[in-house]
């Protein structure tokens, strides 16, 4: 049996389409891997907004899978659509890594300090920390994202922890931030394994089961809020407690809020927004 995976063509994309490969891989059962093109990538000058935000990394790739063209989508869970497109599931996430955001090129925050990041949760949180902040747009891969702050000359960027991780590069972390701190992206760290419905047979097996738990949560109260809120959200599950936050993009307010209900606590957020 052929599975044919999908997944964008970064290193870091392709590393965790192996990853997942990996899991796949059995008796009878060959892997091949698809690298597709999105959106996100054709891409890389404009802010996330200009270009659709949240599924510019994984439209291309779900329209694969409806088209029969593959069989697997691979995702950073962070990069999805808080609710899946008809005819499509989630099949498995695999074992979440470090949630964290990291700081790359300093080890702490300081007044005036110039920080690399093309993300309106990150720069509303750095700047609720530290409004003396300069934060200045930054896309590309991560090590694009490594390069460009050394010849830009910025002091920092702020990267996903377990990317970094997932490429060997842990040794560019001068500080992951607890989430009480900075509250991660939601579902960032998970792996989603993307099938066509009623084909979540294909990866199963693979599925761990806390990890679709707390992910599915954080996605859920993201869905409440709504796609029409503009205002920079993220939602983390550490096991026990469900934590959520809009903002002003440029820090000037910030509401963080725990809850049990997922839906709950998104409108309660939203909410805030409107008032």
């Amino acid at each position: 049996m052929l599975i044919r995976v999908g997944s964008r063509g970064s290193r870091l994309a392709l590393t965790q389409a192996e990853q997942a490969a990996s899991r796949l891989r059995g008796p009878g059962i060959e892997i091949a891997l698809v690298p597709i093109t999105t959106a996100g990538d054709r891409d890389r000058s404009k802010p996330f907004g200009q270009i659709g935000s949240r599924g510019v990394f994984v439209k291309e790739l779900e329209e694969a899978l409806l088209e029969h063209r593959i069989d697997v989508a691979v995702h950073s869970a962070k990069d999805m659509t808080s609710s899946d497109p008809e005819g499509l599931a989630v099949g498995a996430y695999l074992q979440r890594d470090d949630p964290r955001d990291a700081l790359c090129g300093a080890e702490s925050l300081r007044p005036g300090m110039r920080i690399g990041t093309a993300s309106v949760r990150r720069r509303a949180q750095l700047l609720a920390l530290e409004p003396s902040l300069s934060i200045e747009p930054l896309r590309g891969n991560i090590d694009t994202r490594l390069r460009k702050r050394a010849e830009r000359g910025l002091d920092a960027v702020v990267l996903a922890a377990c990317g970094l991780d997932r490429l060997g590069l842990a040794g560019e972390i001068g500080r992951r931030f607890d989430p009480d701190v900075l509250l991660p992206e939601a579902a960032q760290g998970a792996i989603a394994l993307q099938v066509r419905a009623g084909e979540e047979h294909l990866v199963g097996a693979t599925d761990h089961a806390e990890t679709r738990r707390r992910v599915e949560a954080e996605r859920a109260c993201v869905a409440a809020v709504g796609g029409g809120c503009l205002a920079p959200v993220a939602a983390y599950h550490d096991g026990e407690t469900l934590t959520a936050l809009v903002a002003d993009e440029n820090g000037a307010w910030l509401e963080r809020r725990t809850g049990e209900d997922p839906e709950a606590l998104g409108r309660e957020l939203l909410s805030l927004v409107r008032e």
